[in-house]
C-alpha cells in the first residue's frame, strides 16, 4: 500500500486492515525533511493523534487517497494537517480537515529509528502577506 496509490473496494473502507501495525511506504516531497519518497513507515492504527506527529490521513475530498502529514490541531470533526515542506505538500491549507487513521512513529527504512518531531526550519505555515525569510539562519 502506499499513500497515495489507488485502493481496492475492499480496503477503501478500512485501508490499514484489521491489524494494529502496517507498514507504508512515502510516496513525494511533502514531508522533506522528514520523510523522503520511498521511505517505509510503521503506522499505528487505532491511536488518537497529539500535535506534532506525523500520521496517515484520508482526505473526504479525495477518499481514495491515503496521505502521510504531520497532525496541527483538531478542526470539528477532523484534523488539521500540514506537510513538513510548505512548498511541496497539498494538505489541510487546501484541503480541509482530514480523518486520521492511523499515527507513524518509527522509519524502517532506510535508517530505521525513531521519527523525529516537527523540524525548525520548516514552519507550520507563514504568513499570507509575507514570503518566508532566504536569510541565512544563525546555527547558534
Amino acid at each position: 500500500m502506499t499513500p497515495s496509490g489507488s485502493m481496492s473496494w475492499s480496503t477503501a473502507r478500512d485501508p490499514l486492515g484489521r491489524l494494529p501495525w502496517r507498514r507504508v511506504r512515502v510516496r513525494g516531497p511533502s514531508m522533506v525533511p522528514t520523510l523522503h519518497d520511498a521511505d517505509i513507515v510503521l503506522v499505528r492504527r487505532s491511536h488518537r493523534p497529539r500535535p506534532g506527529e506525523i500520521a496517515l490521513v484520508r482526505w473526504p475530498a479525495r477518499p481514495g487517497q491515503l496521505s502521510i502529514k504531520r497532525v496541527d490541531r483538531a478542526d470539528g470533526a477532523g484534523w488539521h494537517v500540514l506537510g513538513d515542506n510548505p512548498f511541496g505538500s497539498t494538505d489541510s491549507r487546501e484541503l480541509g480537515p482530514a480523518e486520521v487513521l492511523g499515527v507513524i512513529r518509527w522509519r524502517l527504512w532506510p535508517r530505521p529509528g525513531r521519527l523525529p518531531g516537527r523540524p525548525a526550519e520548516f514552519p507550520a505555515e507563514f504568513p499570507a502577506d509575507q514570503p518566508p525569510d532566504d536569510s541565512p539562519r544563525s546555527l547558534s
